[in-house]
C-alpha cells in the first residue's frame, strides 16, 4: 500500500465524516421529518446543482462510461454528452411545479406527491415497493464497485475496502440524513471536478499533447477517431435507447427528482440549472476523453473496466493519484446516501406513517428512532449482499434503474401537467411499464433493435393516457391543487 496514494483518500472520508456530523446539529429542536428527509427545503443554488450532478453520477461515470470509450473511440465521448442537460431538464421540467406543490402538500417523499395527485394507495404502494427494491439493487453494485475501486487502486483486500467505504457512507448519513446528504454531495462535487481535471491534465502531458494522442489513436484503428466509432455499437437504435434511458428517462429517477423538493428559492433553481449544466458537460466530456484517449497510452489492456485506475497509476504522481482516487469514490458515495437516504423515507413516511397510523405522541418520539434504524438497517442489508457480488452486476444496476424510470416518468411529468391524469391511469401505466421492462429483460428480447426502456415507455404512456379517458377524472380539488402555479 502506497501512503501518499492513501493518505488524499483518508483526508477525503475523513471531510464527508466532518460534513455529516455538522449536518446533524440541525436537527435539534425542529421538525425531524422536514429536516432529515429533505433538509427543511433550504438548498442554495451551488449545493442544489451539485447534489443533483453527483447523484446523477456514479462508478459507470468514471469506470463504465470511460471504459466504454476505451473500447469504441471518439464517437463514445460524442455518444456521452447525450447526459448534458439531464439537470435542466430534472429542474426545468419538474423543479418549480414541483416545489410549490410539495411545499402546500408538505410532500416528503416522491410518493406523498404521487398521494397528492391521484389519491390511490395502490399507487403508493407500487411505488414504494419499486423504490426499495431497485433502491437495494443499485445500492448493491455501488458498494461492491467501491470495494473493487479500493481494491484495485490501495492493496486493501475486498473485504477491508468494503467495509471501511460502507462504514463511512453508513455513518455520516445515518448521523446526518438529507443535509449531510447534499452537503456532501456538494463537496463530492467539487473532488470530481479536480480529479477529472487532474487526470485529463495528466493523460495531455504524458502522451504529448491532443494531437499526438489523436494521432496514435488512428494508427491503432483509424475508426477510433470517427463519430461512429470501432466496432457496431453506435447504431441508430441503440443512440435513441441510450437517449431515453440516461437523459429523458432520468426526470423519472426518484432520487433526482426529490431535490425539487429541496431548494431555497427560485434564484436557487436557476443558479442551479446553469451551474449544474455546466459541470456535468466538463465531467461526462473530461471522463470519456480520458478514457478514449488513454487507449492511445495503455492499448493493451485486456478489460476496459479497468483503464481508469490504471491510468490514474500511470501518468499521475501518488499524491495526485490519491486525489483523482476521491473522485469515483465521492460519484459511488454520492449516488448510494442518495438512495438510501429515499428508501428510508419510503419505509418510514410512506409505508409505516400511512398504514400503522400511531398517535400523536408515540410518533414523535418513534419517527426519529425508526428513520435512523431503517437507514443503518437498509444499508446493513446492502452491505452482508456485497460481501459476495454476484456476477453481472452491472446488469443488475441496469435494470433497477430502467425499472424505476419505467414506473415513475409519466405519472410524475403527466401528473404535473395534464390534468386529466388519474389514479387509474397512474397505476395501470406503472404496472405496464414494470413488466413489459421486467420481461424484456429478463428473457433479452429487443423490439426495433432498442432497448427495453423504449417499448416499455412507450407502453406506459399509451396505458397512461386510455385508462386515464376511459376512466372518471381527478375530482375538483387535486384538479384546483395542480392547477395553480
Amino acid at each position: 500500500m502506497n501512503p501518499e496514494l492513501l493518505i488524499p483518500l483518508f483526508i477525503y472520508l475523513v471531510l464527508v465524516l466532518a460534513v455529516g456530523f455538522w449536518a446533524s446539529r440541525h436537527r435539534r429542536g425542529g421538525n425531524f421529518m422536514n429536516e432529515y428527509f429533505i433538509g427543511n427545503r433550504s438548498m442554495g443554488g451551488l449545493v442544489l446543482a451539485m447534489t443533483l450532478v453527483a447523484t446523477y453520477t456514479s462508478a459507470s461515470s468514471f469506470i463504465g462510461g470511460p471504459g466504454a470509450a476505451y473500447k469504441v473511440g471518439l464517437g463514445w465521448v460524442l455518444l456521452a454528452m447525450i447526459q448534458l442537460p439531464t439537470v435542466w431538464l430534472t429542474l426545468g421540467v419538474l423543479g418549480k411545479k414541483f416545489a410549490i406543490i410539495a411545499r402546500r402538500v408538505n410532500a416528503v417523499t416522491i410518493n406523498d406527491m404521487l398521494w397528492a395527485r391521484y389519491r390511490s394507495r395502490a399507487v403508493v404502494i407500487v411505488g414504494s415497493l419499486t423504490i426499495v427494491l431497485a433502491f437495494i439493487a443499485t445500492m448493491v453494485v455501488q458498494f461492491i464497485g467501491g470495494a473493487r475501486l479500493l481494491e484495485t487502486a490501495t492493496g486493501l483486500s475486498y473485504q477491508q475496502g468494503l467495509f471501511l467505504f460502507a462504514g463511512c457512507v453508513l455513518l455520516y448519513t445515518v448521523v446526518g440524513g438529507f443535509r449531510a446528504v447534499v452537503m456532501t454531495d456538494a463537496l463530492q462535487g467539487v473532488i470530481m471536478v479536480i480529479g477529472t481535471a487532474a487526470l485529463l491534465g495528466g493523460i495531455l502531458v504524458a502522451g504529448d499533447g491532443l494531437p499526438q494522442l489523436i494521432h496514435e489513436l488512428r494508427e491503432i484503428d483509424p475508426k477510433l477517431v470517427t463519430p461512429s466509432g470501432a466496432g457496431d455499437m453506435l447504431s441508430q437504435p441503440f443512440m435513441l435507447s441510450f437517449w431515453v434511458l440516461v437523459c429523458l428517462g432520468v426526470i423519472g429517477l426518484p432520487h433526482s427528482a426529490v431535490r425539487c423538493f429541496g431548494y431555497r428559492d427560485s434564484r436557487a433553481l436557476h443558479r442551479a440549472i446553469l451551474i449544474g449544466t455546466v459541470v456535468s458537460a466538463f465531467l461526462m466530456f473530461g471522463m470519456h476523453l480520458a478514457g478514449a484517449l488513454g487507449r492511445a497510452i495503455l492499448p493493451g489492456m485486456d478489460s476496459p473496466d479497468k483503464i481508469m485506475p490504471a491510468l490514474m497509476m500511470q501518468v499521475l504522481p501518488p499524491w495526485l493519484a490519491g486525489v483523482f482516487l476521491a473522485a469515483p469514490m465521492a460519484a459511488i458515495m454520492s449516488t448510494i446516501d442518495s438512495q438510501l437516504i429515499q428508501a428510508s423515507a419510503t419505509l418510514v413516511k410512506d409505508l409505516w406513517l400511512n398504514y400503522v397510523r400511531p398517535s400523536e405522541e408515540k410518533m414523535v418520539v418513534q419517527v426519529p428512532r425508526l428513520s435512523l434504524l431503517c437507514t443503518l438497517i437498509l444499508g446493513s442489508l446492502v452491505l452482508i449482499a456485497a460481501l459476495k457480488p454476484p456476477e453481472m452486476i452491472i446488469w443488475l444496476n441496469l435494470l433497477a434503474f430502467g425499472g424505476l424510470q419505467a414506473v415513475f416518468l409519466w405519472p410524475l411529468v403527466l401528473g404535473l401537467y395534464w390534468p386529466r391524469a388519474n389514479g387509474a391511469g397512474a397505476l395501470s401505466c406503472m404496472l405496464a411499464g414494470a413488466l413489459c421492462y421486467g420481461l424484456l429483460s429478463q428473457f433479452k428480447l429487443s423490439l426495433w433493435g432498442t432497448h427495453a426502456i423504449v417499448p416499455s415507455l412507450l407502453l406506459g404512456l399509451v396505458c397512461f393516457v386510455l385508462t386515464s379517458l376511459l376512466t372518471p377524472p381527478p375530482d375538483s380539488e387535486v384538479a384546483r391543487l395542480f392547477e395553480q402555479d
